[in-house]
């Protein structure tokens, strides 16, 4: 009785992979052979023989074609090959982060200068930088000195990162986005 319920309360899940061998549907495949050369159309039980008398599998690697496109390898290495393929594609992708620097249109030269020096950081690090100038109050009577701060943001940063997003307000801020050249 507890068999019973154990069975009926595991999950279910679906083989992960590729088909193979029994799994795959279609009544006639094309066949590659172990060595790469085109065997031709069988039928799949004969093609499923095929792979057996070698002692591999028949794995399914081209389902939609017409007909499926299977090959007579390794399930345990085509698995792994695949694995290997996977590592290399997600360890060579760049992963851009965007930094984000808050000033205010009376930020003072030294701090104003040190903000600079950290984005020049970030940017060459290979980062986005988000330039977020906040307006309180009266400064919003002067926001010419918010355009003129990013424009001097965009003159100092020039040689090492291009302007993404041109200055804009949003609400009682200015935004600009900086990526690297």
């Amino acid at each position: 009785m507890s068999n019973l319920k154990q069975n009926y309360f595991q999950r279910r899940s679906k083989p992960q992979g590729p088909k193979a061998n029994e799994r795959i549907r279609a009544l006639d495949v094309q066949v590659i052979g172990s060595e790469g050369n085109n065997l031709g159309v069988f039928p799949i039980n004969k093609a499923i023989e095929l792979a057996k008398n070698e002692g591999l599998d028949l794995i399914e690697i081209s389902p939609n074609a017409n007909p499926p496109v299977c090959k007579i390898m390794d399930m345990g290495k085509f698995k792994y090959d695949q694995q290997k393929k996977a590592n290399l594609a997600k360890k060579k992708q760049k992963i851009v982060s965007l930094k984000e620097i808050k000033l205010r249109p009376g930020t003072e030269i030294h701090d104003y200068n040190f903000k600079i020096k950290n984005a020049k950081k970030f940017i060459t690090k290979g980062d986005k930088v988000k330039f977020t100038v906040k307006f309180k109050g009266r400064e919003m009577q002067h926001v010419e000195l918010g355009k003129n701060l990013m424009n001097r943001i965009i003159e100092d940063l020039k040689e090492i990162g291009k302007v993404e997003t041109q200055p804009k307000f949003e609400g009682r801020q200015m935004i600009m986005i900086i990526q690297p050249n």
